[in-house]
């Protein structure tokens, strides 16, 4: 079954990227649906470990629910699952094909994002291949990539001011810390661990989505 973007447009406020080692696979239904009771806009299943059989069939399971939820799923770096599951979209990194390339194999309704990790000028670059959202970070200090290059707000504040994509905020979110990434004019806040690290995770999604809120 496919999507549709026409009826998934993409909404402010929490996105949610599952994390294979934070969440057993046996869970990962239940878990994300969790966040998506607690008002998750976009979810993303991320894995980076396990055999393709399993992982297609986790994904196929996944898009299931999202789309009985109706939020859109992204698949990080596997255009071709994306496809074979009938996920909403990609996310692309810098080592994977470009939007334009991904758009011809899933289609003109297919969600491309892309990560800009600090980069001003590969946002523009991706914006005129047809990205539909750009993805900043890490904007604070991350528990799942300590070592990844930093976005500062000044960054997050002109690439709102220049571009009319939705702008992704990652790394090291937390509900304590997002309000200034909301007021910079961040569109979507993508969070790893501490999403799925808390006690009461359909609250914690509560939280991240009252700061829309207000």
């Amino acid at each position: 079954m496919t999507t549709n973007r026409n009826d998934m447009s993409l909404p402010r406020g929490l996105y949610a990227i599952t994390d294979t080692g934070l969440i057993p696979d046996s869970r990962l239904i239940p878990t994300v649906e969790e966040a998506l009771l607690g008002g998750a806009r976009l979810v993303q299943f991320r894995d980076k470990r396990m055999a393709y059989p399993h992982r297609r069939e986790l994904a196929e399971a996944l898009n299931e629910l999202c789309l009985r939820h109706r939020v859109p799923l992204i698949i990080n770096d596997d255009i071709a699952l994306a496809a074979l599951v009938g996920a909403a979209g990609v996310h692309l990194g810098e080592d994977d094909p470009n939007p334009h390339q991904a758009r011809r194999r899933l289609g003109s309704t297919a969600i491309i994002g892309v990560s800009c990790y600090n980069q001003l000028e590969r946002a523009r670059r991706l914006t005129a291949l047809g990205a539909d959202y750009l993805a900043f970070g890490s904007v604070y200090p991350s528990p799942t990539k300590p070592a990844a290059r930093r976005a500062d707000l000044q960054l997050l504040a002109m690439a709102r001011r220049e571009l009319e994509l939705p702008i992704v905020a990652i790394g090291g979110i937390t509900p304590a810390n997002a309000p200034p990434l909301v007021a910079a004019g961040v569109d979507l806040l993508a969070v790893i661990s501490s999403l799925w690290a808390a006690p009461d995770i359909r609250a914690a999604a509560r939280a991240y989505q009252a700061l829309y809120q207000t």
